[in-house]
């Protein structure tokens, strides 16, 4: 199948069929289905990613460029780099100290991880389909000030594709107000395949999102999360969350480390809470 489409693609570079209306946008979909296809088939998520990455770059910029502009390219690489990033530094299981453990098994571990910096680990096991996360953290990601009261507001600045999104995300004030409002511009970065999801990000520039008067402007390191049904149990959800963030300013290590560990803990908290106050998607009127 993916042989047979990039000669679909070799045979739209030739002048006399790039005037096929549609043909070389349909190899372009054609080759990213298959890619998406087999990006998940790998051992480790990593390896996955890896192929993603190795393969698309197959293609040349003659085929992207009748989708994406330079800069939306840019993104593009910047959101699977951010994952690849993200999932190396999760594959590794040396290093990881406690920092947070709850008596329902939630757990935050942390580590220092060279050219990064300290990432905090959150992982817990959430009493819900994986269908539901991803429908809250993905497809309704906008909706999430609503449950979460530590996020103020997160916006989707540009939508690349079906996988990418710049979003702009403003902070609530944390630790007693020791901590003032924050805002981050990010761009993320979604795959999926079958019962596993991996959701990843990292800051970036956005032009029309300059900083904004009174607001710290934070930074996102790679972060990400991984979704999958628990095997003894699909209708259960195991959730890992790796976040790796500058909020600059002026603070002591100790009330950043304090309040990134709890802000996951908060989050599992408060997302368990809306879902079981939420129907269910097929429930929905």
């Amino acid at each position: 199948m993916l042989l047979a489409t990039f000669k679909l693609c070799a045979g739209s570079s030739y002048r006399h069929m790039r005037n096929m209306k549609g043909l070389r946008h349909q190899a372009v979909l054609a080759i990213s289905q298959e890619l998406n296809r087999r990006a998940l088939g790998g051992p480790t998520p990593g390896a996955w990613i890896h192929q993603v990455r190795r393969r698309s770059s197959l293609l040349g910029s003659r085929l992207e460029d009748t989708l994406y502009s330079d800069q939306e390219l840019a993104y593009i690489r910047q959101g699977e780099e951010a994952m690849q990033k993200a999932l190396g530094i999760l594959s590794s299981q040396e290093g990881w100290k406690e920092e947070n453990q709850q008596a329902n098994g939630d757990q935050v571990l942390s580590k220092v991880v060279p050219d990064v910096g300290k990432v905090f680990r959150l992982e817990v096991v959430v009493d819900q389909p994986m269908e539901r996360l991803y429908e809250e953290l993905v497809e309704r990601m906008e909706a999430m000030g609503e449950w979460n009261p530590n996020v103020k507001e997160i916006k989707v600045l540009q939508k690349i594709g079906k996988d990418t999104v710049i979003t702009h995300e403003l902070a609530a004030e944390a630790a007693g107000n020791l901590v003032g409002p924050r805002d981050f511009v990010s761009v993320r970065c979604a795959k999926r395949r079958g019962s596993t999801c991996v959701l990843a990000g990292i800051a970036t520039h956005f032009g029309e999102m300059p900083e904004q008067k009174g607001v710290i402007r934070g930074e996102h390191g790679p972060t990400c999360m991984v979704l999958h049904p628990l095997a003894q149990s699909p209708s259960k959800t195991k959730l890992i969350w790796l976040l790796s963030i500058d909020l600059k300013g002026w603070l002591p290590k100790t009330i950043i480390n304090q309040v990134l560990s709890q802000t996951q803990v908060d989050f599992a908290n408060h997302l368990r809470k809306h879902l079981e106050s939420s129907p269910a998607p097929e429930a929905r009127c």
